[in-house]
């Protein structure tokens, strides 16, 4: 069985499209490969900047033989039946057999295709797949027809078998034909390599100085910086996306370190950080103790003669020339929060939010009095919450936000220490947009959780106001995150807030929004969700710390053998129950009494029921859905014994209608915890 080598070989591929494109290689060339009958055992895709590969183990030498038989028309239908059936089929009429099918005869098409070589089979996928290709952008180079994402140069592609010969899979796109050549690094290596498998191919590259791993260069590129900033006694500031990106703008990594001019050297650490990762790609470098950013990474994607001193001396000055615009943005903004930050915020006025939600300015007053609103239940200063809100935007019409809009909230607060505001106003500028994601850290300060609080209430009652609500797959104004957001808070503070009453009268929905995002989350820690529908169902299912609470107690009982048989025995007695009312007409819901037991079984029940309820109860009511749960739990055996040995329809009414209330009893008690109902299986 042969092995597949397949490289595209192109001008520089954006970094951002490599990892994709060499997923989209891989499913689309595997794909039409098993389609068309071939198997394989193993396939890998790789990027760099000018190539994708791909390389397949195991491909089956030629696809089967098949035999279809493909029924027709009835024997006396119509001849112009039949001869659309013989014209897809692709058949003559002659060759057409008849069937007796039991029913009727019918015609039958037997289609036998010969299997075909691996060859013609790779040559047909590899040029629909190139001509196809779902870059996110391309377009026509030169005078052919064929769209690229950069000019495309060489197509190799062979075929090796187990004794080492290779062949080269004959194929020819827009002019480009295939063959068994690449290239090594542009500058460094860039003679013709000619290839014979894999293994040959990614040696001779890798001799050529091409790592053809991205996760090699990434981790050369990581502990390559680490070893630098340990030796100068720095500390390499982790930046996963941005290793990322420079693992793709290099074929050969060669890390270098530089310095920063001192005169930049008093710029936040995050204006350094973003202006050295959005402009030049590099990492930042620094202190362990202050924190202080005082160097830099690059990475070149070349050796050369005086160790990258050349490359370092102009990735500075090109450093200096970006931070002096930083440092000239540093200081206008100075000016302007040293007098209070109100030329700020009067401009929020002029920067609209949304047409039909008003200016930045009308929205900070609606954040504003709500974060007044919010901040007893959640133990915040409401003149301090206000203050922070009404602070909260301001840094959106400063001139560092202008050039670099990450840094929202995080120039805020800067910009509000300068003003002479306390650390709790200034820290809550800072986080009123987090959490931004499921993994972003949760503000606890009790300011600065009013303040997000109210930013993203504000967010989501607005748009569902106006009707701009997430559909499908879209979600243009980040509802989604903003509904997470307000989860993460709540939970994490173990806020009390009835959402029902903050949120708008007309939005009667988002309540509903903000529980399937819930249930999303929960889900992530193992909490089903026929659980949260149980918990749902009771009082209380805005509060949705009660309701989580709830929900994790029940989860964790139902997962236990004592949780499990009582939700059997709970099922038992609600069926019993729901049908008995239905054929008597009437509610079984009170009267039960011990006097008219008659089994032991029975009056063991009657008696757990009666010490096991009040406890029960006062843990409902306590919220202690745990407590609640273990009495539950100690109802167990008393119920499996009663079912086991007690008949509940018995020929006497009086003890029949005694049991069916001291069922509703039972399921009453359950139901006072969760709606069982509505757990599955």
């Amino acid at each position: 069985m042969p092995d597949l080598l397949i490289e595209l070989f192109s001008e520089e591929i954006p970094a951002r499209m490599q990892a994709r494109a060499a997923a989209d290689l891989r499913r689309l060339v595997t794909d039409g490969l098993v389609e068309a009958g071939l198997t394989y055992a193993h396939a890998g895709g790789f990027a760099t900047p000018r190539r994708l590969t791909l390389a397949l183990d195991g491909l089956a030498e030629r696809s089967p033989d098949t035999r279809e038989e493909r029924k027709g028309p009835k024997i006396g239908a119509p001849d112009k039946a039949v001869e659309g059936f013989v014209r897809g089929a692709g058949v003559a009429r002659d060759d057409l057999e008849v069937r007796d099918t039991g029913k009727a005869q019918v015609y039958v098409a037997i289609l036998e295709r010969p299997g075909r070589p691996a060859a013609e089979i790779v040559a047909e996928v590899l040029n629909r797949t190139i001509r196809t290709f779902p870059w996110p952008r391309s377009m026509r180079w030169g005078g052919g027809t064929l769209r690229w994402v950069r000019p495309l140069h060489r197509i190799l592609c062979i075929l090796t078998e187990a004794d080492g010969t290779h062949s080269v899979v004959p194929l020819d796109v827009d002019g480009i034909r295939s063959g068994d050549v690449t290239e090594g690094h542009r500058f460094m290596a860039p003679d013709r390599l000619r290839v014979t498998s894999f293994e040959d191919y990614a040696a001779k590259l890798k001799r050529a100085f091409v790592m053809l791993d991205a996760e090699e260069r990434a981790e050369t590129i990581r502990a390559d910086a680490a070893s630098l900033g340990f030796a100068a006694g720095l500390e390499v500031v982790e930046d996963p996306g941005l290793l990322d990106e420079v693992a793709g703008l290099v074929e050969w990594p060669v890390t270098l370190m530089g310095r920063i001019d001192d005169g930049f050297l008093d710029l936040p650490a995050e204006v350094l950080q973003t202006s050295m990762r959005a402009h030049q790609k590099f990492f930042s470098v620094r202190e362990p103790g202050t924190g202080r950013i005082v160097r830099f990474v690059t990475v070149a994607n070349r050796e050369t003669a005086d160790d990258g001193a050349t490359i370092l001396a102009g990735n500075q000055r090109v450093l200096s020339a970006r931070l002096a615009d930083a440092a000239f943005f540093w200081n206008n903004d100075l000016a302007v929060a040293e007098a209070g930050m109100a030329k700020w915020i009067e401009a929020l006025e002029a920067v609209t939010f949304h047409a039909k939600l008003g200016s930045e300015a009308d929205r900070v007053d609606r954040i504003a009095a709500l974060a007044r609103d919010l901040a007893p239940s959640v133990g915040a200063d409401p003149d301090a919450a206000e203050r922070a809100a009404r602070l909260a935007k301001a840094d959106l019409t400063s001139e560092m936000v202008y050039e670099f809009p990450e840094l929202q909230g995080v120039m805020g607060r800067y910009y509000a220490m300068r003003a002479g505001f306390s650390n709790e106003i200034a820290n809550a500028v800072a986080e009123h947009y987090a959490p931004l994601g499921p993994s972003d850290t949760v503000p606890t300060a009790p300011v600065s959780v009013a303040v997000s609080l109210a930013e993203k209430i504000d967010k989501l009652t607005g748009f569902w106001a106006i009707g701009e609500t997430p559909t499908g797959s879209k979600d243009p104004y980040a509802l989604r995150r903003a509904g997470l957001g307000v989860i993460r808070l709540i939970l994490t503070n173990e806020l009390r807030l009835p959402l029902g009453r903050i949120f708008a009268e007309d939005s009667p929905d988002l309540l509903s929004f903000l529980q399937e995002r819930l249930k999303v989350h929960l889900r992530d820690e193992g909490v089903r969700h026929d659980v949260i529908d149980a918990c749902l169902a009771m009082p209380g299912n805005d509060d949705l710390t009660l309701l989580v609470t709830r929900a994790r107690a029940l989860s964790d009982f139902l997962k236990t053998d004592d949780g499990g048989n009582l939700l059997s025995g709970f099922r038992r007695a609600n069926s019993i129950l729901t049908q008995a009312e239905a054929k008597d007409g009437v509610e079984y819901s009170f009267g039960a009494d011990a006097k008219h037991a008659r089994d032991p079984a029975e009056k063991a029940l009657f008696a757990a029921l009666d010490q096991q309820q009040p406890t029960i109860e006062a843990a409902v009511e306590a919220e202690d859905f745990a407590a609640a749960m273990a009495g539950l739990a100690r109802l167990r055996m008393p119920i499996d014994a009663f079912f086991e040995a007690v008949q509940i329809n018995d020929d006497n009414q009086i003890l029949r209608r005694n049991r069916l209330n001291l069922l509703s009893r039972i399921r009453r008690l359950c139901l006072d915890v969760a709606d069982l109902t509505r757990i599955e299986g």
